[in-house]
């Protein structure tokens, strides 16, 4: 089993910056692709980014040129850096942590953009 949990959602401004963190443990020699997804009340959850062991990214493209996933791999870490910030970005954001046997989810982190 693979336990995630994530910090650093909040409140924050149209244009502004947040950056999460998702920490991993448990079974986590398993782990091979970690990321982020977000869900909006009333909408269904959606990719924001993925990034493998190998280091390599995919990310929606609503976001692109915006977020950037990274891992620490050494610290069992995922990093989401949310830069340019719209209203339309406010979500409960989940960290995601996919195995052969199944995907794992954290418990979310609200992020809310308003002015």
């Amino acid at each position: 089993q693979v336990q995630l949990v994530e910090s650093g959602g909040g409140l924050v401004q149209p244009g502004g910056s947040l950056r999460l963190t998702c920490a991993a443990s448990g079974s986590i020699f398993g782990i091979n692709t970690m990321g982020w997804y977000r869900q909006a009340p009333g909408k269904q959850r959606e990719l924001v980014a993925e990034i493998t062991n190998g280091g390599s990214t995919i990310c929606a493209n609503s976001v692109k040129g915006r977020f950037t996933a990274s891992r620490d791999n050494a610290n069992n870490m995922v990093y989401l850096q949310m830069n340019s910030l719209k209203p339309d970005d406010t979500a409960t954001y989940y960290c995601t942590a996919l195995t052969i046997l199944q995907r794992y989810w954290g418990q979310g982190t609200q992020v809310t953009v308003s002015s």
